[in-house]
Protein backbone atom coordinates (compact mmCIF):
# COMPACT_ATOMS: atom_id res chain seq x y z
CA UNK A 1 0.00 0.00 0.00
CA UNK A 2 2.33 2.70 -1.31
CA UNK A 3 1.41 6.36 -1.29
CA UNK A 4 1.08 9.15 1.24
CA UNK A 5 -0.04 8.33 4.74
CA UNK A 6 -3.10 10.10 6.04
CA UNK A 7 -2.35 13.32 7.86
CA UNK A 8 -3.50 14.30 11.34
CA UNK A 9 -7.24 14.76 11.70
CA UNK A 10 -8.31 18.31 11.03
CA UNK A 11 -5.83 18.80 8.21
CA UNK A 12 -7.29 19.07 4.70
CA UNK A 13 -7.17 15.83 2.75
CA UNK A 14 -8.14 17.77 -0.38
CA UNK A 15 -8.48 21.46 -1.16
CA UNK A 16 -9.99 22.76 -4.39
CA UNK A 17 -10.00 26.55 -4.70
CA UNK A 18 -11.38 28.98 -7.29
CA UNK A 19 -12.21 26.21 -9.77
CA UNK A 20 -13.76 27.37 -13.05
CA UNK A 21 -14.54 25.03 -15.94
CA UNK A 22 -16.27 25.71 -19.25
CA UNK A 23 -17.40 23.34 -21.99
CA UNK A 24 -17.89 25.59 -24.98
CA UNK A 25 -20.51 28.16 -24.01
CA UNK A 26 -21.59 26.15 -20.94
CA UNK A 27 -20.19 27.27 -17.60
CA UNK A 28 -19.98 24.00 -15.66
CA UNK A 29 -18.15 25.37 -12.58
CA UNK A 30 -18.05 29.05 -11.64
CA UNK A 31 -15.19 29.83 -9.24
CA UNK A 32 -16.13 27.07 -6.78
CA UNK A 33 -14.18 25.52 -3.95
CA UNK A 34 -14.36 22.67 -1.47
CA UNK A 35 -12.16 21.55 1.43
CA UNK A 36 -12.52 18.03 2.82
CA UNK A 37 -10.88 17.50 6.20
CA UNK A 38 -8.87 14.34 6.79
CA UNK A 39 -10.87 11.53 8.38
CA UNK A 40 -14.34 12.98 7.75
CA UNK A 41 -17.20 12.06 5.44
CA UNK A 42 -18.13 15.20 3.55
CA UNK A 43 -21.39 15.42 1.54
CA UNK A 44 -21.69 17.17 -1.80
CA UNK A 45 -25.30 17.83 -2.83
CA UNK A 46 -27.11 19.73 -5.55
CA UNK A 47 -29.70 19.22 -8.25
CA UNK A 48 -28.78 17.86 -11.66
CA UNK A 49 -26.62 20.37 -13.50
CA UNK A 50 -25.29 21.91 -10.29
CA UNK A 51 -21.69 20.99 -11.19
CA UNK A 52 -21.09 17.94 -8.99
CA UNK A 53 -19.94 15.61 -11.79
CA UNK A 54 -17.60 18.23 -13.23
CA UNK A 55 -16.01 18.75 -9.82
CA UNK A 56 -15.50 14.98 -9.47
CA UNK A 57 -13.79 14.94 -12.89
CA UNK A 58 -11.47 17.73 -11.73
CA UNK A 59 -10.74 16.08 -8.36
CA UNK A 60 -9.85 12.77 -10.06
CA UNK A 61 -7.65 14.32 -12.75
CA UNK A 62 -9.98 13.45 -15.63
CA UNK A 63 -10.53 17.13 -16.42
CA UNK A 64 -8.19 20.10 -16.08
CA UNK A 65 -9.89 23.23 -14.75
CA UNK A 66 -9.64 26.44 -16.75
CA UNK A 67 -8.52 28.14 -13.56
CA UNK A 68 -8.07 27.27 -9.90
CA UNK A 69 -5.97 24.85 -7.88
CA UNK A 70 -6.31 21.36 -6.36
CA UNK A 71 -4.14 20.11 -3.50
CA UNK A 72 -4.00 16.75 -1.72
CA UNK A 73 -2.57 16.59 1.81
CA UNK A 74 -1.07 20.05 1.28
CA UNK A 75 0.71 19.16 -1.98
CA UNK A 76 -0.21 20.22 -5.50
CA UNK A 77 -2.24 17.72 -7.54
CA UNK A 78 -0.26 15.48 -9.92
CA UNK A 79 0.08 16.13 -13.62
CA UNK A 80 -3.03 14.96 -15.49
CA UNK A 81 -0.84 12.58 -17.54
CA UNK A 82 0.41 10.72 -14.44
CA UNK A 83 -2.53 8.41 -13.75
CA UNK A 84 -0.63 6.29 -11.20
CA UNK A 85 0.10 9.39 -9.13
CA UNK A 86 -3.60 10.29 -9.15
CA UNK A 87 -4.54 6.75 -8.06
CA UNK A 88 -2.25 7.15 -5.05
CA UNK A 89 -4.17 10.18 -3.78
CA UNK A 90 -7.79 9.81 -4.88
CA UNK A 91 -10.28 7.26 -6.19
CA UNK A 92 -13.92 7.40 -7.21
CA UNK A 93 -16.46 4.59 -6.87
CA UNK A 94 -19.05 5.35 -9.54
CA UNK A 95 -22.66 4.11 -9.80
CA UNK A 96 -21.59 1.94 -12.73
CA UNK A 97 -19.17 -0.67 -11.44
CA UNK A 98 -15.72 -0.99 -13.00
CA UNK A 99 -15.29 -4.54 -11.69
CA UNK A 100 -14.65 -7.09 -14.48
CA UNK A 101 -17.14 -9.95 -13.87
CA UNK A 102 -15.15 -12.69 -15.65
CA UNK A 103 -12.06 -12.21 -13.47
CA UNK A 104 -11.55 -13.34 -9.90
CA UNK A 105 -11.73 -10.83 -7.05
CA UNK A 106 -7.95 -11.09 -6.58
CA UNK A 107 -7.37 -10.37 -10.29
CA UNK A 108 -9.64 -7.35 -10.10
CA UNK A 109 -7.76 -6.01 -7.09
CA UNK A 110 -4.36 -6.23 -8.76
CA UNK A 111 -5.28 -5.79 -12.42
CA UNK A 112 -2.17 -4.75 -14.37
CA UNK A 113 -0.17 -4.84 -11.12
CA UNK A 114 0.46 -8.58 -10.86
CA UNK A 115 3.91 -9.39 -9.44
CA UNK A 116 5.85 -11.93 -11.48
CA UNK A 117 8.41 -14.58 -10.64
CA UNK A 118 11.97 -14.63 -11.96
CA UNK A 119 10.63 -16.73 -14.83
CA UNK A 120 8.17 -13.97 -15.80
CA UNK A 121 5.11 -15.84 -14.56
CA UNK A 122 2.42 -14.43 -12.27
CA UNK A 123 2.84 -15.59 -8.70
CA UNK A 124 -0.78 -16.54 -8.13
CA UNK A 125 -0.36 -17.87 -4.59
CA UNK A 126 1.36 -14.68 -3.46
CA UNK A 127 -1.16 -12.46 -5.29
CA UNK A 128 -4.13 -14.23 -3.69
CA UNK A 129 -2.53 -14.07 -0.25
CA UNK A 130 -1.93 -10.32 -0.58
CA UNK A 131 -5.47 -9.77 -1.84
CA UNK A 132 -7.06 -11.79 0.98
CA UNK A 133 -4.96 -10.04 3.61
CA UNK A 134 -6.05 -6.66 2.23
CA UNK A 135 -9.75 -7.54 2.28
CA UNK A 136 -9.43 -9.01 5.77
CA UNK A 137 -7.66 -5.84 6.97
CA UNK A 138 -10.57 -3.68 5.79
CA UNK A 139 -13.22 -6.12 7.03
CA UNK A 140 -14.54 -7.15 3.59
CA UNK A 141 -15.68 -10.76 3.94
CA UNK A 142 -15.31 -12.33 0.49
CA UNK A 143 -13.05 -15.07 -0.90
CA UNK A 144 -10.59 -13.56 -3.39
CA UNK A 145 -10.55 -16.79 -5.43
CA UNK A 146 -14.22 -16.35 -6.37
CA UNK A 147 -15.27 -14.79 -9.67
CA UNK A 148 -16.37 -11.16 -9.31
CA UNK A 149 -19.48 -11.63 -11.48
CA UNK A 150 -21.80 -13.03 -8.77
CA UNK A 151 -20.91 -10.28 -6.25
CA UNK A 152 -23.79 -8.13 -5.04
CA UNK A 153 -23.78 -4.35 -5.37
CA UNK A 154 -22.50 -3.86 -1.81
CA UNK A 155 -19.65 -6.32 -2.28
CA UNK A 156 -18.62 -4.80 -5.62
CA UNK A 157 -18.49 -1.37 -4.02
CA UNK A 158 -16.32 -2.61 -1.16
CA UNK A 159 -13.96 -4.41 -3.55
CA UNK A 160 -13.61 -1.17 -5.51
CA UNK A 161 -12.90 0.72 -2.29
CA UNK A 162 -10.30 -1.90 -1.32
CA UNK A 163 -8.68 -1.59 -4.75
CA UNK A 164 -8.44 2.17 -4.29
CA UNK A 165 -6.91 1.72 -0.84
CA UNK A 166 -4.36 -0.73 -2.25
CA UNK A 167 -2.92 2.07 -4.41
CA UNK A 168 -2.41 4.15 -1.29
CA UNK A 169 -5.35 6.52 -1.73
CA UNK A 170 -7.00 7.55 1.51
CA UNK A 171 -9.46 9.97 -0.10
CA UNK A 172 -12.36 8.23 -1.83
CA UNK A 173 -15.30 9.78 -3.70
CA UNK A 174 -18.56 7.82 -3.51
CA UNK A 175 -20.94 8.76 -6.34
CA UNK A 176 -24.53 7.80 -5.43
CA UNK A 177 -23.35 4.66 -3.57
CA UNK A 178 -26.83 3.78 -2.26
CA UNK A 179 -28.71 4.12 -5.57
CA UNK A 180 -29.03 0.35 -6.08
CA UNK A 181 -29.11 -0.80 -2.45
CA UNK A 182 -32.06 -1.82 -0.31
CA UNK A 183 -32.40 -0.29 3.20
CA UNK A 184 -30.52 -3.16 4.85
CA UNK A 185 -27.70 -2.84 2.31
CA UNK A 186 -27.50 0.90 2.95
CA UNK A 187 -27.13 0.32 6.69
CA UNK A 188 -24.35 -2.23 6.12
CA UNK A 189 -22.55 0.15 3.75
CA UNK A 190 -22.76 2.98 6.27
CA UNK A 191 -21.36 0.72 8.98
CA UNK A 192 -18.37 -0.14 6.79
CA UNK A 193 -17.81 3.52 5.91
CA UNK A 194 -17.73 4.46 9.59
CA UNK A 195 -15.22 1.68 10.29
CA UNK A 196 -12.99 2.84 7.42
CA UNK A 197 -13.31 6.42 8.60
CA UNK A 198 -12.03 5.36 12.03
CA UNK A 199 -8.99 3.93 10.24
CA UNK A 200 -8.20 7.26 8.60
CA UNK A 201 -10.07 7.04 5.29
CA UNK A 202 -11.70 10.25 4.06
CA UNK A 203 -14.85 10.26 1.91
CA UNK A 204 -16.62 12.71 -0.36
CA UNK A 205 -20.20 11.43 -0.38
CA UNK A 206 -22.45 12.43 -3.29
CA UNK A 207 -26.11 11.60 -2.85
CA UNK A 208 -29.60 12.75 -3.82
CA UNK A 209 -31.00 11.45 -0.53
CA UNK A 210 -30.67 14.02 2.21
CA UNK A 211 -31.66 11.65 4.99
CA UNK A 212 -28.46 9.70 4.27
CA UNK A 213 -26.39 12.89 4.60
CA UNK A 214 -27.60 13.29 8.16
CA UNK A 215 -26.84 9.64 8.96
CA UNK A 216 -23.26 9.37 7.74
CA UNK A 217 -21.72 12.81 7.02
CA UNK A 218 -20.15 15.44 9.25
CA UNK A 219 -19.98 18.33 6.76
CA UNK A 220 -22.12 19.25 3.75
CA UNK A 221 -21.41 21.42 0.70
CA UNK A 222 -24.20 22.62 -1.61
CA UNK A 223 -23.71 23.51 -5.28
CA UNK A 224 -26.38 25.25 -7.37
CA UNK A 225 -26.16 26.34 -11.00
CA UNK A 226 -22.38 25.73 -11.15
CA UNK A 227 -21.76 27.84 -8.02
CA UNK A 228 -20.77 27.07 -4.44
CA UNK A 229 -23.70 28.01 -2.19
CA UNK A 230 -22.64 26.90 1.29
CA UNK A 231 -20.48 24.59 3.38
CA UNK A 232 -21.60 23.86 6.94
CA UNK A 233 -21.51 21.21 9.67
CA UNK A 234 -24.36 18.76 9.13
CA UNK A 235 -25.33 19.13 12.78
CA UNK A 236 -26.05 22.83 12.19
CA UNK A 237 -28.38 22.24 9.19
CA UNK A 238 -31.96 21.04 8.83
CA UNK A 239 -33.29 19.17 5.81
CA UNK A 240 -35.48 22.16 4.94
CA UNK A 241 -32.44 24.47 4.94
CA UNK A 242 -30.58 22.13 2.60
CA UNK A 243 -33.53 21.96 0.21
CA UNK A 244 -33.75 25.76 0.22
CA UNK A 245 -30.04 26.01 -0.58
CA UNK A 246 -30.38 23.54 -3.45
CA UNK A 247 -33.43 25.19 -5.02
CA UNK A 248 -32.83 28.89 -4.39
CA UNK A 249 -35.24 31.22 -6.16
CA UNK A 250 -37.00 28.24 -7.77
CA UNK A 251 -38.87 27.67 -4.51
CA UNK A 252 -41.50 30.20 -5.55
CA UNK A 253 -42.47 28.26 -8.68
CA UNK A 254 -45.43 25.91 -8.51
CA UNK A 255 -47.30 23.56 -10.77
CA UNK A 256 -50.11 26.12 -11.08
CA UNK A 257 -47.85 28.10 -13.43
CA UNK A 258 -48.15 25.28 -15.94
CA UNK A 259 -51.15 24.38 -18.05
CA UNK A 260 -54.68 25.10 -16.82
CA UNK A 261 -56.57 22.41 -14.98
CA UNK A 262 -58.96 20.30 -17.04
CA UNK A 263 -61.47 17.65 -16.09
CA UNK A 264 -60.26 14.06 -16.23
CA UNK A 265 -62.08 11.02 -17.56
CA UNK A 266 -61.65 7.31 -16.93
CA UNK A 267 -58.17 5.79 -16.65
CA UNK A 268 -56.52 5.25 -20.04
CA UNK A 269 -53.41 3.70 -18.44
CA UNK A 270 -53.41 1.36 -15.46
CA UNK A 271 -50.09 0.16 -14.07
CA UNK A 272 -50.45 -2.59 -11.49
CA UNK A 273 -47.74 -4.02 -9.20
CA UNK A 274 -44.92 -3.77 -11.75
CA UNK A 275 -41.82 -5.44 -10.33
CA UNK A 276 -38.41 -6.06 -11.87
CA UNK A 277 -35.60 -7.30 -9.64
CA UNK A 278 -33.03 -4.60 -8.94
CA UNK A 279 -34.99 -1.92 -10.84
CA UNK A 280 -38.42 -1.29 -9.30
CA UNK A 281 -40.84 -2.97 -6.93
CA UNK A 282 -44.67 -3.05 -6.77
CA UNK A 283 -45.23 0.14 -8.76
CA UNK A 284 -48.93 0.98 -9.30
CA UNK A 285 -50.67 4.09 -10.62
CA UNK A 286 -53.30 5.31 -13.12
CA UNK A 287 -53.28 8.02 -15.78
CA UNK A 288 -56.74 9.33 -16.67
CA UNK A 289 -58.00 10.74 -19.94
CA UNK A 290 -57.02 14.41 -20.11
CA UNK A 291 -54.53 14.08 -17.24
CA UNK A 292 -50.79 14.77 -17.21
CA UNK A 293 -48.91 12.71 -14.62
CA UNK A 294 -45.23 13.14 -13.85
CA UNK A 295 -42.74 10.59 -12.55
CA UNK A 296 -39.50 11.86 -11.12
CA UNK A 297 -36.69 10.68 -8.87
CA UNK A 298 -32.92 10.46 -8.78
CA UNK A 299 -30.76 8.39 -11.12
CA UNK A 300 -31.26 5.08 -9.31
CA UNK A 301 -34.94 5.58 -8.48
CA UNK A 302 -36.24 3.29 -11.24
CA UNK A 303 -38.32 5.93 -13.03
CA UNK A 304 -36.86 5.31 -16.51
CA UNK A 305 -37.07 1.53 -16.14
CA UNK A 306 -40.79 1.81 -15.30
CA UNK A 307 -41.43 4.03 -18.33
CA UNK A 308 -39.48 1.68 -20.61
CA UNK A 309 -41.56 -1.22 -19.33
CA UNK A 310 -44.81 0.61 -20.09
CA UNK A 311 -43.75 1.30 -23.71
CA UNK A 312 -42.39 -2.22 -24.32
CA UNK A 313 -38.65 -1.47 -24.29
CA UNK A 314 -38.19 -3.91 -21.37
CA UNK A 315 -40.19 -6.54 -19.48
CA UNK A 316 -41.21 -6.71 -15.84
CA UNK A 317 -40.85 -9.85 -13.74
CA UNK A 318 -44.46 -9.44 -12.62
CA UNK A 319 -47.35 -7.00 -12.75
CA UNK A 320 -49.18 -5.66 -15.78
CA UNK A 321 -49.85 -2.64 -17.95
CA UNK A 322 -53.42 -1.97 -19.16
CA UNK A 323 -54.06 0.56 -21.95
CA UNK A 324 -57.77 1.30 -22.30
CA UNK A 325 -58.67 -2.29 -21.49
CA UNK A 326 -55.92 -3.82 -23.64
CA UNK A 327 -52.95 -5.59 -22.02
CA UNK A 328 -50.10 -5.45 -24.57
CA UNK A 329 -47.54 -8.23 -24.79
CA UNK A 330 -44.74 -7.40 -22.30
CA UNK A 331 -41.45 -6.31 -23.81
CA UNK A 332 -42.93 -5.58 -27.24
CA UNK A 333 -42.84 -2.04 -28.62
CA UNK A 334 -45.15 -2.93 -31.56
CA UNK A 335 -47.69 -4.37 -29.09
CA UNK A 336 -47.52 -1.24 -26.95
CA UNK A 337 -48.01 1.01 -30.00
CA UNK A 338 -50.86 -1.20 -31.20
CA UNK A 339 -52.56 -0.86 -27.83
CA UNK A 340 -52.47 2.93 -28.10
CA UNK A 341 -49.15 4.09 -26.63
CA UNK A 342 -46.99 6.73 -28.24
CA UNK A 343 -43.62 7.53 -26.70
CA UNK A 344 -40.47 9.60 -26.83
CA UNK A 345 -37.55 7.51 -25.49
CA UNK A 346 -34.84 8.83 -23.21
CA UNK A 347 -32.09 8.54 -25.83
CA UNK A 348 -33.35 9.91 -29.14
CA UNK A 349 -30.06 9.05 -30.88
CA UNK A 350 -30.17 5.34 -30.00
CA UNK A 351 -33.92 4.69 -29.86
CA UNK A 352 -35.71 7.67 -31.37
CA UNK A 353 -34.99 7.84 -35.09
CA UNK A 354 -33.07 6.37 -38.03
CA UNK A 355 -30.44 9.03 -38.83
CA UNK A 356 -30.10 8.43 -42.58
CA UNK A 357 -33.85 8.36 -43.24
CA UNK A 358 -35.90 11.48 -43.97
CA UNK A 359 -38.29 13.36 -41.72
CA UNK A 360 -41.35 11.77 -43.36
CA UNK A 361 -39.96 8.22 -43.17
CA UNK A 362 -39.17 8.62 -39.48
CA UNK A 363 -42.39 10.41 -38.56
CA UNK A 364 -44.63 7.78 -40.23
CA UNK A 365 -42.61 4.72 -39.24
CA UNK A 366 -45.41 3.40 -37.01
CA UNK A 367 -48.20 4.08 -39.50
CA UNK A 368 -47.68 0.98 -41.69
CA UNK A 369 -50.75 0.08 -43.82
CA UNK A 370 -52.29 3.55 -43.41
CA UNK A 371 -49.63 4.96 -45.72
CA UNK A 372 -50.44 2.67 -48.68
CA UNK A 373 -51.90 -0.60 -49.93
CA UNK A 374 -50.51 -4.02 -50.75
CA UNK A 375 -47.32 -3.43 -48.84
CA UNK A 376 -46.41 -0.32 -50.87
CA UNK A 377 -46.05 3.18 -49.43
CA UNK A 378 -47.94 5.99 -51.12
CA UNK A 379 -45.15 8.58 -51.10
CA UNK A 380 -47.49 11.51 -51.78
CA UNK A 381 -49.81 10.50 -48.92
CA UNK A 382 -46.87 9.92 -46.58
CA UNK A 383 -45.22 13.26 -47.36
CA UNK A 384 -48.48 15.19 -47.01
CA UNK A 385 -49.14 13.57 -43.63
CA UNK A 386 -45.57 14.41 -42.57
CA UNK A 387 -45.94 18.04 -43.66
CA UNK A 388 -48.93 18.34 -41.35
CA UNK A 389 -46.83 17.08 -38.42
CA UNK A 390 -44.00 19.41 -39.44
CA UNK A 391 -46.37 22.39 -39.31
CA UNK A 392 -47.87 21.29 -36.00
CA UNK A 393 -44.47 20.91 -34.35
CA UNK A 394 -42.65 23.73 -36.21
CA UNK A 395 -40.02 21.32 -37.54
CA UNK A 396 -37.46 23.33 -39.48
CA UNK A 397 -36.36 21.24 -42.50
CA UNK A 398 -35.98 21.76 -46.24
CA UNK A 399 -38.78 19.23 -46.76
CA UNK A 400 -40.10 15.85 -45.63
CA UNK A 401 -37.24 14.11 -47.45
CA UNK A 402 -34.40 15.78 -45.48
CA UNK A 403 -32.33 13.31 -43.47
CA UNK A 404 -32.93 13.60 -39.73
CA UNK A 405 -29.21 13.38 -38.95
CA UNK A 406 -28.72 16.78 -40.63
CA UNK A 407 -31.26 18.54 -38.39
CA UNK A 408 -30.54 20.42 -35.18
CA UNK A 409 -31.02 18.62 -31.86
CA UNK A 410 -34.30 20.38 -31.18
CA UNK A 411 -35.71 19.47 -34.60
CA UNK A 412 -34.56 15.86 -34.22
CA UNK A 413 -36.50 15.65 -30.96
CA UNK A 414 -39.55 17.14 -32.68
CA UNK A 415 -39.34 14.37 -35.34
CA UNK A 416 -39.36 11.79 -32.53
CA UNK A 417 -42.39 13.54 -31.04
CA UNK A 418 -44.04 13.55 -34.48
CA UNK A 419 -43.68 9.78 -34.68
CA UNK A 420 -45.18 9.45 -31.18
CA UNK A 421 -48.18 11.62 -32.16
CA UNK A 422 -48.70 10.08 -35.62
CA UNK A 423 -50.86 7.21 -34.37
CA UNK A 424 -53.09 9.53 -32.31
CA UNK A 425 -52.25 7.60 -29.11
CA UNK A 426 -54.45 7.11 -26.08
CA UNK A 427 -51.38 7.46 -23.86
CA UNK A 428 -48.27 9.57 -24.57
CA UNK A 429 -45.15 8.65 -22.58
CA UNK A 430 -42.37 11.25 -22.64
CA UNK A 431 -38.96 10.38 -21.14
CA UNK A 432 -36.78 13.46 -20.62
CA UNK A 433 -38.58 15.07 -23.56
CA UNK A 434 -36.65 18.36 -23.56
CA UNK A 435 -33.10 17.07 -22.93
CA UNK A 436 -30.57 18.86 -25.11
CA UNK A 437 -33.04 21.15 -26.90
CA UNK A 438 -33.40 24.93 -26.97
CA UNK A 439 -36.02 26.88 -25.04
CA UNK A 440 -38.36 27.42 -27.99
CA UNK A 441 -38.28 23.72 -28.90
CA UNK A 442 -39.05 22.84 -25.28
CA UNK A 443 -42.16 25.02 -25.43
CA UNK A 444 -43.28 23.45 -28.72
CA UNK A 445 -42.85 19.90 -27.42
CA UNK A 446 -44.71 20.50 -24.16
CA UNK A 447 -47.47 22.42 -25.95
CA UNK A 448 -47.96 19.45 -28.30
CA UNK A 449 -48.40 17.17 -25.29
CA UNK A 450 -50.89 19.62 -23.79
CA UNK A 451 -52.92 19.65 -27.04
CA UNK A 452 -53.07 15.86 -27.04
CA UNK A 453 -54.31 15.73 -23.46
CA UNK A 454 -56.94 18.32 -24.42
CA UNK A 455 -58.22 15.75 -26.95
CA UNK A 456 -58.70 13.17 -24.19
CA UNK A 457 -55.38 11.32 -24.15
CA UNK A 458 -53.37 10.67 -21.00
CA UNK A 459 -49.80 11.98 -20.78
CA UNK A 460 -46.99 10.55 -18.65
CA UNK A 461 -43.88 12.75 -18.33
CA UNK A 462 -40.85 10.99 -16.85
CA UNK A 463 -38.05 13.41 -16.05
CA UNK A 464 -35.82 14.88 -13.36
CA UNK A 465 -36.13 18.37 -14.88
CA UNK A 466 -38.57 20.58 -12.99
CA UNK A 467 -39.50 22.49 -16.16
CA UNK A 468 -40.60 19.23 -17.80
CA UNK A 469 -42.85 18.52 -14.83
CA UNK A 470 -44.48 21.95 -14.73
CA UNK A 471 -47.56 20.89 -16.83
CA UNK A 472 -48.27 17.89 -14.58
CA UNK A 473 -51.49 17.63 -12.60
CA UNK A 474 -49.71 15.45 -10.08
CA UNK A 475 -46.21 14.06 -9.68
CA UNK A 476 -45.13 10.64 -8.43
CA UNK A 477 -41.70 10.66 -6.79
CA UNK A 478 -39.79 7.37 -6.90
CA UNK A 479 -37.07 6.37 -4.46
CA UNK A 480 -35.14 3.09 -4.49
CA UNK A 481 -37.52 1.52 -6.99
CA UNK A 482 -40.79 2.41 -5.23
CA UNK A 483 -43.31 5.24 -5.39
CA UNK A 484 -42.20 7.23 -2.36
CA UNK A 485 -44.65 10.13 -2.50
CA UNK A 486 -47.46 11.52 -4.64
CA UNK A 487 -47.65 15.29 -4.95
CA UNK A 488 -51.08 16.70 -5.97
CA UNK A 489 -51.59 19.71 -8.22
CA UNK A 490 -50.18 22.86 -6.64
CA UNK A 491 -46.86 21.22 -5.75
CA UNK A 492 -43.85 23.53 -5.49
CA UNK A 493 -40.28 22.91 -6.58
CA UNK A 494 -39.35 22.53 -2.92
CA UNK A 495 -41.94 19.75 -2.57
CA UNK A 496 -40.45 17.84 -5.51
CA UNK A 497 -36.83 18.29 -4.49
CA UNK A 498 -37.54 17.35 -0.86
CA UNK A 499 -39.36 14.16 -1.88
CA UNK A 500 -36.60 13.29 -4.37
CA UNK A 501 -34.15 13.56 -1.49
CA UNK A 502 -36.25 11.14 0.58
CA UNK A 503 -38.04 13.61 2.85
CA UNK A 504 -41.69 13.05 3.77
CA UNK A 505 -42.92 9.64 2.64
CA UNK A 506 -46.63 9.01 2.07
CA UNK A 507 -46.09 5.63 3.69
CA UNK A 508 -44.59 6.65 7.01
Amino acid sequence: TDGPAPGPRGRPAVEAANITKRYGSTLALDNVGITVVDGETHALVGRNGAGKSTLVAVLTGLQTPDSGTVRFNGEAAPSTSDRDAWRRVVACVFQKSTIIPSLSIAENLFLNRQQTTSAGLIGWRSLRARAQAMLDEWGIGVDVRDLAGPLGVEQRQMVEIARALSFGARFIILDEPTAQLDPQGIERLFGRLRALQEQGVTFLFISHHLEEIFQVCQTVTVFRDARHILTAPVADMTQAQLVDAMTGDATTLTADQGSSAVSHGEPVLKVRDLTAAGLYDAVSFDVRAGEVVGITGSGGSGRIAVAETIVGLRSADSGRVDVGGVVPKPGSVPAAIGAGIGFVPRDRHAQGYVPALGVAENATMTMGPRMGKGGFINIRRRDEFARGLMRELSIVASGPEQQVQSLSGGNQQKVVMARALATNPKVLVLMHPTAGVDVRSKETLLQAADRLRGQGAGVLIVSDELEDLRPCDRVLVMLHGRVFKELPRGWSDVDVVAATEGIGSDHE
